[in-house]
């Protein structure tokens, strides 16, 4: 006699992978991956070319692409493999409650495989949200205070610890340019690169002004106190990217002693540059790095990248997804709201995704937040 539970427990685990089987079918649709192989087909030919190399910079193009391809289409591919392993692991568990036994070391290894398909497919499903031209960027981010005062401050120094926790979640890097301390706590403006594919792709969500509330620490009276924080994002330009020229006579370049908060953001050097490009008016900093040289060419690359992303906004009104509108740093344009007092909550104003547990979401738990505004983008373009 079959054993209700097993039956059930495969019932339910090939239900999940008939459902699974439909996901994958409808990725390889929306990512292109009849394309894709394509495009590989080709781009390999090209790499076995002899005098590929003869033009650098083409051959690394090439080879860049080619090699992102290759582990998009094996990573697609395994996906595949698997779900066909599950389907073997299923049919073995039905002819074992057929002949009136229950295999449950089977059925067991059958859910553990189906629910990291699932967690698989969904990282999958997620790709297919970075469809910009710059997603698989890394990312400048910068943060500035808002009104508040030295809540604000406070708060932004809050939010530069909490990216910098979403970003070692996902293991990508994080290197701080520049750090400006307040003026008695907190920072008035930090800038950092996020290091890693798809970065740019992730933070666009983030862009927009962030909004505190809680008991200040900073009043005696301890009394609840809302403060603000912006957030803006732009992608990182590669090193050869050339999508602008930036004349010298445009910049005036200043030296200073950096000044980081208590030294914990950045190194004390006398060497941090800050560079304004006349014309636009755009500032850049950098005082992280070890030397002048250093520290120029870095904030030279954020200036290029900066000013290309201007020129794009400037040539297509439609690329608001990078050029963005912060609005005022204030009451009334925030896209989250961060509540500690009179009770605990994170919301988004453009998704209404929340969530109660604000310490999760302050030491990097922010995925869910990311995804439902790009899905939210998505759903409008």
């Amino acid at each position: 006699m079959a054993d209700p539970k097993a039956e059930n427990a495969l019932r339910e685990a090939q239900g999940a992978l008939e459902e699974l089987e439909t996901r994958w079918s409808a990725a390889r649709d929306y990512l292109k991956i009849d394309e894709s192989r394509a495009r590989h087909d080709v781009l390999a030919e090209q790499a076995a070319d002899p005098n590929l190399w003869n033009d650098q910079d083409h051959a690394r193009e090439v080879t860049t692409e080619l090699g992102r391809l290759t582990n998009e289409l094996e990573l697609f591919d395994s996906l595949r493999s698997a779900i066909d392993d599950c389907l073997v692991l299923a049919e073995f568990s039905r002819e074992s409650l057929s002949a009136g036994e229950a295999d449950w070391s089977l059925l067991e290894e059958l859910s553990s495989t189906v629910s990291e398909l699932e967690r698989k497919i969904a990282a999958l499903e997620t790709q297919s949200l970075f469809s910009g031209p710059y997603d698989a960027n890394e990312a400048i981010v910068e943060l500035h205070a808002g009104a508040g005062g030295t809540d604000a401050q406070d708060w932004t120094e809050m939010l530069l610890r909490m990216y910098s926790r979403w970003a070692e979640r996902r293991g990508f890097g994080v290197e701080i340019d520049e750090a400006t301390e307040g003026q008695e706590a907190g920072l008035l403006s930090a800038t950092f690169i996020v290091k890693g594919r798809f970065a740019y792709g992730w933070l666009c969500a983030e862009r927009g002004v962030h909004r505190l509330v809680r008991i200040s620490p900073f009043d005696s009276q301890a009394r609840r106190q809302t403060s603000f924080a912006s957030m803006d994002v732009t992608p990182l330009l590669n090193d050869d990217a050339g999508e602008v020229e930036i004349d010298e006579k445009d910049l005036r370049v200043d030296t200073y002693r950096s000044s980081g908060a208590g030294g914990q953001h950045v190194n004390k050097t006398d060497s941090a540059i800050r560079i304004t490009h006349i014309p636009t008016n755009i500032v850049v900093s950098c005082q992280n790095e070890r030397s002048q040289h250093q520290n120029r060419a870095r904030a030279m690359q954020i200036l290029e990248a900066k000013l290309a992303e201007r020129a794009r906004a400037e040539r297509q009104s439609e690329m608001d997804a990078l050029s963005g509108n912060r609005g005022e740093n204030a009451w009334g344009s925030q896209i989250r709201s961060y509540v500690q007092a009179p009770y605990q909550l994170v919301k988004d104003h453009r998704t209404d995704f929340e969530t109660g547990n604000v310490e999760a979401v302050l030491d990097g738990d922010l995925d869910g937040f990311m995804e439902a505004e790009l899905r939210r983008q998505r759903s409008r373009s």
